[in-house]
């Protein structure tokens, strides 16, 4: 068994991004599956907020998935996925996790929202959308030309956004965005990491 253990969701976005950079890393790791509705005592004890992921490394405790990311990276980072530019990166990350993903969840769960229309959240998100798609114009991944950081942790975020509405997903106006997150999607590290438990 190993002594890293790693508490998660499979459909969380965020503990999408931390456990494809575990499996990148090369790190030995248990993962346990939560039921959201039945968090284990465990994983309680451990990080009283009760959201996942939850990662315990040698009585050490990081429930914030960016920071597993970037531990994960400080064992192991074979393709470079850290890069120099380490201020256009964390911008690009805040920017997904505090504007974005709040846009998302209110076009994901629309009738829970009801003082817009679905379509108007949809709009918001899409202002990101845009600006992605405007990053994909010089090369196929968004800060780099092979994969990094940054899109393996905003990739599990456009997916769920893409995912709302997949008909309109297909026909708006983002190709390269679309194309970038198709190799995403196909690529064995997302597979592996997506595989039911």
């Amino acid at each position: 068994m190993s002594d890293v253990v790693l508490y998660s969701f499979r459909r969380c976005p965020y503990a999408m991004r931390a456990r494809m950079a575990l499996r990148y890393c090369g790190v030995a790791v248990q993962i346990i599956e939560v039921s959201l509705k039945a968090k284990p005592a465990q994983m309680l004890a451990l990080s009283p907020k009760g959201t996942v992921p939850v990662l315990s490394v040698e009585g050490r405790v990081i429930d914030e998935s960016l920071a597993i990311m970037r531990w994960a990276l400080a064992q192991n980072d074979p393709e470079g996925w850290l890069l120099e530019d380490e201020a256009t990166v964390q911008a690009l990350i805040d920017e997904n996790d505090q504007g974005f993903k709040h846009q998302l969840n209110r076009y994901k769960y629309a009738e829970r929202y009801p003082e817009q229309p679905m379509e108007d959240y949809r709009a918001e998100g899409e202002v990101f959308l845009l600006k992605l798609e405007g990053l994909l114009a010089e090369r196929e991944y968004l800060l780099a030309g092979h994969l990094s950081l940054v899109d393996v942790a905003l990739a599990p975020f456009v997916r769920q956004f893409a995912h709302v509405d997949r008909e309109w997903f297909s026909q708006a106006p983002y190709p390269r965005l679309r194309d970038w997150l198709q190799r995403f999607l196909e690529s064995p590290l997302f597979i592996a990491v997506m595989a039911k438990p």
